[in-house]
């Protein structure tokens, strides 16, 4: 049922972010030196930086690509716009690619597996507008803006202070965020669907 799909792939979304958010918390303090503000995050998975910590980072990049595949599978089910879901399968395959390819084995292939990545989701977290209700329907775009303004100060060499890190924090994490609150909103979407159809 369309209300079971929709729990479900709200769930995807939920998990992806929460899990890699705690794999970069538990990698940054095990890193021996490491800086939020002056490193890539891909440093956390990189083998001859990171040793053995960074098979923390690469899994949790691959597993989030994977869980964000079965989510676009569920998604397609639930809005059945295959622009969307897409977008959001191109990104998290390329997520895989970053996990498996890390920057010390190839930094061409990492570096454009992580960019297309980045978006490709930024364009489905824009689009994803459509599919919530006003108020929130603002957030992934003001999100969205968040991301593009920090490209383009990367790209200029603008950090505004914060650093390597700190920018690219600022271009990834914004989809990240949206990601657990668009979860969230489906799960209570998919209640308000069961709950309605039982006093139907």
């Amino acid at each position: 049922m369309n209300h079971d799909n929709k729990r479900i792939a709200g769930l995807l979304f939920f998990v992806v972010p929460v899990q890699f958010f705690l794999a970069a918390i538990i990698c940054e303090a095990l890193y021996p030196g490491y800086s939020v503000g002056q490193q890539f995050m891909s440093d956390l998975g990189n083998w001859s930086l990171a040793g053995n910590y960074a098979a923390i980072y690469n899994i949790s990049i691959i597993f989030a690509g994977i869980i964000g595949i079965a989510s676009a599978y569920f998604i397609q089910r639930v809005f059945k716009n295959r622009l969307f879901t897409s977008l959001l399968v191109v990104s998290d395959v390329c997520y895989v690619f970053v996990g498996v390819v890390s920057e010390d084995i190839s930094l061409p292939v990492h570096g454009i597996s992580g960019l297309v990545a980045l978006v490709f989701g930024l364009a489905a977290m824009i689009m994803s507008y459509k599919f919530v209700k006003s108020p929130l329907s603002y957030a992934p775009v003001i999100l969205g803006g968040v991301t593009l303004l920090a490209l383009v100060l990367q790209a200029s060499g603008f950090y505004l202070g914060l650093g390597l890190g700190g920018i690219e924090r600022l271009e990834m994490y914004p989809s990240l965020l949206w990601s657990i609150g668009f979860g969230a909103y489906l799960v209570g979407e998919s209640g308000n669907t069961v709950s309605t159809s039982a006093h139907a």
